[in-house]
């Protein structure tokens, strides 16, 4: 039975290029909304603190900004990790009682109150998207797609002009053919030209953290991740589960919809060159190998048999097991912390990223029961 004495405290931890709030919009808005009511239901009071990680820093040091989130916790009170992408390797390397973390030392008691560690769609064992960003045509396709994803949350639409412009710059990197410095430029200061003065700030000064600093993106290749397992360990006292999903491979079915919508055709472009490069594994460095109820549970959810090629879009399936699996379903990367195409009138949710994996709400909220059920077990 939950303990309904004390609040349970909820670390919401984002992934990499991830933040808390970004020119008014808000990464983790639905997913605490919906943990915040089931807690509710269950009669157990629940405070919920989003973790403002660096978008593109190591783990090491993301773990540092959530290990001063932890210690800050009231004395007492239970402590859920939760963690999405690589949010959940910062939880890990949190918690394993090897870590040392720079000019910080982090209390075996404070430890010793986290129950659950959740990752969301966690690369546990790496994801191949890691080393493509690490080149020269991934780095600028990274700095696009982010540069128009803040945006667009930012001020809701582009104009199709800058649209256009865009979706030449992704072609280009999804050739591999390398894009042009002037291209880019004048793609971000077309973008940054239509969105409000504040906004324009908080875009700018995102961006710069991000190219400044882009040892995360290394340290998810397949290869590193293997030390990373090696050299982590899990804590005893804490409970581990995973959430993991597998988006559709593209098709022409999918191609033929994009023709009518130049947002759809970029939607298509980006999701067809990241799913690509994170299908592509390597038997050198394997993801993991499921347990017979992992795979019987996967199966059932998918209705075929998942191997190293399913991938949500950004991180091989395989690759985000870890402990329980707690749920498994059709979505991709980003579907899961609420950010999908809304069922509903007028719209209250916004996808990022048009995987045609149809996840509705129906499936964030029972990815949401499972996950609380999860944590108040």
């Amino acid at each position: 039975m939950p303990d309904a004495t004390r609040p349970h405290q909820v670390f919401l931890i984002p992934g990499l290029f991830g933040f808390t709030t970004l020119a008014g919009y808000d990464y983790f808005q639905h997913l605490e909304a919906a943990i915040r009511e089931r807690f509710q239901q269950a009669g157990v009071p629940v405070l919920i603190e989003r973790v403002p990680s660096l978008p593109t820093s190591s783990i090491r040091a993301r773990a540092v900004v959530l290990a001063e989130a932890v210690r800050r916790s009231p004395n007492g009170n239970p402590i859920h990790l939760v963690g999405h992408s690589s949010g959940g390797l910062d939880a890990r390397l949190l918690m394993s009682p090897s870590t040392t973390l720079p000019g910080m030392r982090v209390p075996d008691e404070t430890r010793d109150r986290v129950r659950t560690v959740l990752g969301i769609n966690t690369p546990h064992y790496g994801t191949p998207i890691s080393a493509y960003f690490a080149t020269v045509s991934g780095t600028r396709l990274l700095y696009a797609v982010s540069l128009l994803t803040v945006a667009s949350l930012s001020i809701g639409s582009i104009p199709l002009s800058v649209l256009e412009r865009f979706l030449s710059t992704v072609k280009a990197a999804d050739g591999l053919l390398g894009l042009d410095i002037k291209l880019i430029d004048d793609v971000t200061d077309q973008v940054l030209s239509i969105v409000g003065t504040r906004s324009r700030r908080e875009i700018s000064d995102f961006m710069r953290r991000l190219m400044h600093d882009q040892a995360g993106i290394i340290q998810l290749m397949p290869e590193v991740s293997d030390l990373f397992n090696a050299a982590v360990e899990d804590r005893a006292t804490a409970r581990y589960g995973s959430i993991a999903t597998a988006a559709p491979l593209p098709g022409p079915r999918r191609f033929l919809g994009a023709v009518v919508s130049p947002v759809r055709a970029l939607h298509l472009a980006v999701y067809t060159t990241l799913y690509g490069v994170a299908s592509y594994s390597r038997e050198l460095y394997p993801y993991a190998a499921p347990t017979p109820q992992q795979a019987s549970t996967l199966a059932h959810a998918f209705g075929r048999h998942i191997d190293p090629s399913d991938a949500d879009g950004v991180v091989p399936t395989l690759s985000m097991l870890w402990g329980e699996l707690v749920w498994c379903g059709a979505g991709d990367h980003l579907d899961v912390v609420g950010h999908f195409e809304d069922d509903r009138k007028p719209p209250a949710h916004v996808d990022w990223l048009h995987s045609g994996a149809h996840f509705r709400r129906r499936d964030f909220a029972a990815m949401v029961d499972a996950l609380c059920e999860f944590l108040l077990r």
